[in-house]
């Protein structure tokens, strides 16, 4: 379902019953969302009215006999409101801190999604250190626009805990952003730099009374200094706070404060306002080479991490559980150097994933799915800057010998297989592809190559 309250009861049903709650992605396509399904074994799929179409897919079809259809709005005519009125309330279950609260799915690079583990333990912790990163107190209203099924919208516990209030934003735009803000008296939020963008864009915000707006929560994919000059400018009374973590963190590793952004534009530091902060309170953080040998203050490596928010594994993967944990530190897969001040500098992110409007999206597996056309011998995707989204898609493809393709062609062909977001709309067709003497396809060589804003 969209963001609606009935998914934070059902989310919190979950945390208070035992049962595992696994939020799905709903702009994945049928193919995407039978693998999650037969994957974590959903005994109950709590559907509103408007994702049920996706359950006649013939990959869909076996779960129908489990679908619970929920009334997004509080309507009591759907089942799930009839079992609410009927029942009578259950005791909470104990449950220990290492015990699995929610099962969040991630795109994986060999094209299936990961369960990732996050225990009560996990839960608890990231909203512990949200709540003093922001300074959450409980006559704050938090909005939620990040979809609820990413793991940003855990960034909303710390304020369930400390006694704030919620409300909820199905779709995103920039008036329909006001209108709640206003109408809710909204405190809080947490945007990706795309939607900053637009808002700070928007002709008519000033129809609006955005007067409660104290704070706006920014991250999950990097965002342009100008874009940040632009907000500040339009909305002067808020603060901005920016915060980088994964899904396996659940979710945030550090924060850049609002002080932090006051100093930066005070002294004209861009690069430190680049950076992503510092790692929350009891996130240890170093930067290690490709031996696993924790490097020098300044140096580049790749970004680990443990903590008390750090999830335990990944549901039914053993082997890249044990990758991926290894050594007892988290290993992100993202690129980055720590300063003397502790400070954080993305210098990439992890080789494959591309960030488009806030949504990860891994390039190996969109090229699984071009390969299966049947006229494309070789292709590759990569990121490139995009005004709009931030990063977008491009295709770079080699036809079969004979063959020809038009971008429609190959658009339609992707729309079969992957959610929309995840089909490229730019791409070249090209001769080959340039390649290392060991044979693998240079992707730096084609980012610099096709790396230009549309």
């Amino acid at each position: 379902m969209r963001n609606a309250f009935r998914h934070a009861e059902l989310l919190w049903a979950g945390y208070w019953s035992g049962i595992v709650p696994v939020p799905i992605n709903w702009r994945l396509s049928p193919r995407e969302i039978a693998p999650i399904l037969e994957d974590c074994d959903a005994r109950i799929i709590a559907v509103t009215e408007e994702f049920i179409p996706l359950f006649d897919s013939p990959a869909l079809s076996r779960w129908r006999d489990r679908l619970l259809t929920v009334e997004a709005g509080g309507a009591t005519r759907g089942q799930y409101e009839a079992l609410i009125a009927s029942a009578a309330p259950a005791p909470v279950r104990p449950s220990a801190a290492g015990d699995d609260a929610i099962l969040l799915y991630t795109g994986g690079t060999t094209g299936r999604s990961k369960g990732v583990r996050l225990t009560h333990a996990n839960i608890v912790a990231d909203a512990w250190q949200n709540g003093m990163a922001l300074g959450i107190r409980p006559a704050d209203r938090y909005l939620h626009v990040a979809p609820m099924f990413h793991s940003a919208d855990l960034n909303g516990t710390c304020c369930f805990l400390l006694g704030g209030g919620h409300a909820y934003l199905p779709q995103f735009t920039p008036a329909a952003f006001f209108a709640a803000v206003e109408r809710h008296r909204v405190t809080l939020t947490n945007l990706v730099p795309t939607m900053v963008k637009m808002i700070a864009e928007a002709p008519d915000a000033e129809r609006f009374d955005l007067s409660s707006l104290r704070l706006i929560y920014y991250g999950s994919s990097p965002m342009p200094y100008e874009w940040l000059c632009a907000a500040r400018e339009r909305f002067p009374g808020v603060a901005w706070v920016q915060g980088y973590g994964l899904t396996e963190t659940a979710p945030i590793l550090t924060v850049l404060d609002h002080e932090a952004h006051l100093r930066c534009f005070a002294s004209g530091d861009v690069a430190r306002l680049a950076s992503v902060g510092t790692p929350v309170a009891g996130v240890q953080m170093r930067i290690f080479d490709g031996q696993d040998r924790p490097l020098p203050t300044g140096e580049i490596g790749e970004v680990v991490v443990r903590g008390p928010n750090v999830s335990p594994g990944y549901f039914n993967r053993e082997e890249e559980t044990a990758r991926a944990f290894r050594g007892g530190w988290f290993h992100t897969g993202d690129v980055g150097r720590l300063d003397q001040d502790g400070f954080l500098t993305l210098v990439d992110r992890s080789k494959d994933v591309i960030i488009t409007g806030g949504e990860n999206v891994y390039s190996t597996e969109v090229e699984a799915v071009l390969y299966r056309h049947p006229d494309i011998a070789e292709a590759a995707v990569v990121r490139v800057p995009d005004e709009r989204l931030g990063e977008a898609l491009f295709a770079v493809i080699v036809c079969k010998p004979g063959r020809t393709l038009e971008p429609e062609e190959v658009i339609a062909h992707c729309r079969q297989y992957i959610g929309g977001y995840k089909i490229p709309r730019r791409m070249a067709f090209v001769e080959a592809l340039p390649r290392t003497a060991l044979g693998k396809i240079q992707k730096n060589v084609l980012r610099e190559t096709y790396g230009k804003p549309a």
